[in-house]
């Protein structure tokens, strides 16, 4: 007999499991609902703020007037930034690195993933412990950094993108994937036809694991876009620095003198601080655009491994 035919008399009613269920799960998803609603405006709350304040006045942000709607709509700060050519060409210049990044890292992670995967690679313990050690330890920035001086990579766009593409993490989540998600039948069914290790990565292995390429294709895209510190360590020619690294100048100084440049190149005159509420925006709204996009594949490829049987 099935749970949802069980009735349960009460009285004159008849009342079925289902009907408890809910009766008794009732304040439970109510409290969830309430944590789960407190949890969404922690972040969405913040990121109205900003957009109001970047369509706002002046005049009406200096006197704190700006919570989550704009008052005295005007677009200059947004003017200001389309007209300065800096911001525009560190823009596109971040898009094209965090492009060049997430195509190289996710090569690299494949690269290393489906070999670790196979029980016939010899000495696979010994691989895999050799590319995670990484992730446990490092050798520390001034290591790191003459080791990059001596590379000729200082003051390059190399330097952005050569010395994080191997994530030991982003490579773990790979090869469980495949572990878990790929049968190994597809694989022997392909050897016995002649194809070769490479064939059977590109045409069987990757067709079959969309959901974790663009997980982790996202995870590299977010990662290199939001990062800043090495830009901040490895460049010093302006033409090289990222649309990152110039918000956190932007906002870190907050000074009239900071963001007066940008404003007298763009001869429009906004203060400082809903200049950087619309440059916030400007750099924000690109990775929102995508998310969307990629959100169902996000969340099966975070699932990976948790259900395994």
């Amino acid at each position: 007999m099935s749970v949802k035919s069980i009735r349960v008399i009460q009285g004159d009613e008849v009342v079925s499991d289902d009907s408890r269920a809910i009766i008794r799960f009732r304040i439970g998803d109510g409290i969830m609902m309430l944590v789960l609603v407190i949890l969404c405006a922690t972040c969405i709350l913040p990121f109205l703020h900003l957009a109001a304040k970047s369509i706002s006045s002046n005049s009406s942000v200096l006197a704190k007037q700006v919570y989550l709607f704009p008052k005295e709509i005007n677009f200059d700060a947004y003017l200001s930034i389309f007209k300065d050519g800096s911001m525009i060409y560190s823009m596109i210049y971040s898009v094209v690195v965090t492009f060049l990044f997430t195509m190289l890292g996710m090569i690299c992670c494949i690269c290393a993933a489906y070999p670790l995967s196979k029980k016939r690679l010899w000495g696979r313990n010994l691989f895999t412990f050799l590319l995670m050690f990484p992730m446990y330890f490092s050798a520390g920035l001034i290591p790191s950094y003459l080791l990059l001086k001596n590379l000729k990579m200082l003051d390059t766009v190399w330097v952005l993108i050569l010395p994080l593409i191997y994530s030991p993490y982003n490579m773990l989540i790979m090869k469980t994937y495949f572990q878990s998600s790929i049968p190994d039948s597809l694989e022997e069914s392909a050897f016995l036809d002649g194809a070769s290790n490479f064939a059977i990565l590109i045409r069987v292995v990757l067709p079959l694991s969309k959901p974790i390429l663009a997980t982790l294709s996202l995870f590299y895209a977010v990662g290199r876009w939001n990062s800043y510190a090495d830009n901040k360590f490895y460049i010093k020619t302006e033409t090289l620095k990222l649309i990152q690294y110039k918000l956190y100048q932007m906002v870190a100084s907050a000074t009239e003198a900071q963001t007066q440049t940008l404003s007298e190149a763009a001869a429009v005159t906004s203060t400082p601080e809903v200049l950087q509420a619309a440059a916030i925006m400007f750099v924000t709204i690109p990775i929102i655009c995508v998310y969307p996009f990629l959100q169902k594949y996000f969340v099966k490829g975070v699932m990976v491994g948790a259900i395994k049987g």
